[in-house]
């Protein structure tokens, strides 16, 4: 456990075999019921914050207004979060004055190719019968400012 985290008492009701068979694991490790649990949380919600379904239901709320950023940024961590706000700004079209990088050719001369992508998304989005379609096109949106994002910051880590 981090020595900077305040813990906190909680209470829930688990089955009692479960509840045996973890007070066994802790006497095998000779540790605590508390410490195995915290451990199993941790482990569980950091499997749980990487997998792609976890992620693409946080962007789905949160670009349905269901999660403020903030829950995201806890939920999926600081960069996929900013990744999430500049994509849900493009789709309101609330244009971030973010300057790029001018001296920087991430896309190795091939623009063009990104462009077609982005514009077919975006054509699909537009023609969109039902807000699970648009959903649908929105993840496919996110997946490829995710993969500009990722080669924009290769490029600059190499500067």
């Amino acid at each position: 456990m981090d020595t900077n985290d305040e813990s906190r008492q909680v209470y829930f009701h688990s089955p009692a075999s479960l509840v045996e068979r973890l007070d066994a694991i802790a006497e095998v490790y000779d540790t605590n019921r508390s410490d195995l649990l915290v451990e199993a949380l941790r482990e569980y919600l950091d499997k749980t914050a990487d997998s792609e379904p976890f992620q693409e239901l946080v962007a789905t709320k949160y670009y349905g207004d269901q999660l403020d950023f903030e829950t995201v940024t806890q939920l999926v961590g600081a960069e996929t979060a900013q990744r999430l706000r500049l994509l849900k700004a493009d789709l309101e079209d609330e244009p971030l004055d973010l300057a790029a990088p001018n001296d920087v050719n991430v896309y190795d001369g091939d623009a063009t190719a990104v462009d077609d992508e982005v514009r077919q998304l975006y054509e699909r989005y537009q023609a969109a019968e039902s807000d699970a379609e648009r959903r649908e096109i929105v993840l496919e949106m996110g997946k490829l400012d995710g993969r500009r994002h990722a080669e924009i910051y290769a490029a600059l880590e190499d500067e």
